[in-house]
């Protein structure tokens, strides 16, 4: 039996390692991939699917809106894929859901895959309205809560392991799956999206200024606009980053919300 499949993420990195994973599974087709909730919700709401990996965190319509908007009655056998680690894995599983965590690897893919295959085979693929509710407050009154942030991170250092106290990184760099931290004239690879890491890091000391990058707000020295577009900062040690206009709108609100 082959399953009309469709993805949806915002981060076209993560629908491009799923594709992937998903080529060396012959019995899944995926039919669509969807950028964001909207397009998402448009196409469910059209066509025959069969299984849906859906993005938990994404900006507008999350996937909560889409689960409530495409209604649970017209929902399909659905993974969903999240960034959130230990308390939204525990709402999944104690109301037997599949989850996916990134990046996704391989053998957990299997693993929901045959999940969702028991269920399809038994007729009972789809959760209950109540189960499904049940989910989704849970993960609400989880992101709800008030976030606390992380103040060193684990990383690699040659062939040992340190805390990198946050405050001393100046800059993250996009690096695919990877997020490369400078600090100090050296660099550490974090095995985590630099989409991730930014929702983790605390929104008053970094901000996202480009797809590819996140500044610490404490080591700007300048800003310069470039046309209606662009532009860049400059840090105190004198590199300069490029700056998206979407970059620029978030050190606006930044600035805003401090004052």
């Amino acid at each position: 039996m082959t399953l009309r499949a469709v993805l949806v993420d915002d981060e076209l990195l993560a629908r491009q390692l799923l594709r992937l994973l998903l080529s060396h599974h012959t019995h899944i087709q995926i039919v669509a991939e969807c950028k964001n909730g909207r397009e998402a919700i448009e196409y469910l709401q059209s066509a025959p699917v069969d299984l849906l990996f859906l993005d938990v965190q994404m900006p507008g319509i999350t996937g909560f809106d889409v689960v409530e908007q495409v209604g649970l009655q017209h929902l399909p056998p659905t993974i969903f894929v999240t960034a959130y680690q230990e308390h939204a894995v525990r709402a999944f599983d104690m109301n037997a859901i599949d989850y996916l965590t990134k990046p996704v690897q391989a053998e957990r893919l299997q693993i929901a895959i045959g999940k969702v295959q028991e269920k399809i085979t038994a007729k009972t693929a789809l959760l209950t309205q109540l189960q499904l509710v049940e989910v989704l407050n849970e993960l609400r009154n989880v992101s709800g809560k008030v976030k606390t942030y992380p103040s060193r991170l684990l990383v690699k250092d040659g062939v040992k392991e340190i805390l990198l106290p946050v405050e001393a990184i100046e800059w993250i760099e996009a690096a695919e799956y990877y997020s490369c931290l400078h600090s100090k004239g050296r660099r550490f690879m974090l095995r985590e999206t630099i989409t991730d890491l930014a929702n983790r890091l605390d929104p008053e000391q970094f901000v996202r200024i480009h797809r590819s990058s996140i500044v610490n707000l404490n080591l700007i020295r300048e800003i310069y606009r470039e046309g209606q577009e662009d532009g860049c900062v400059v840090l105190v040690d004198g590199r300069k980053l490029k700056m998206s206009k979407a970059g620029r709108q978030r050190l606006t609100e930044t600035g805003k919300a401090s004052t």
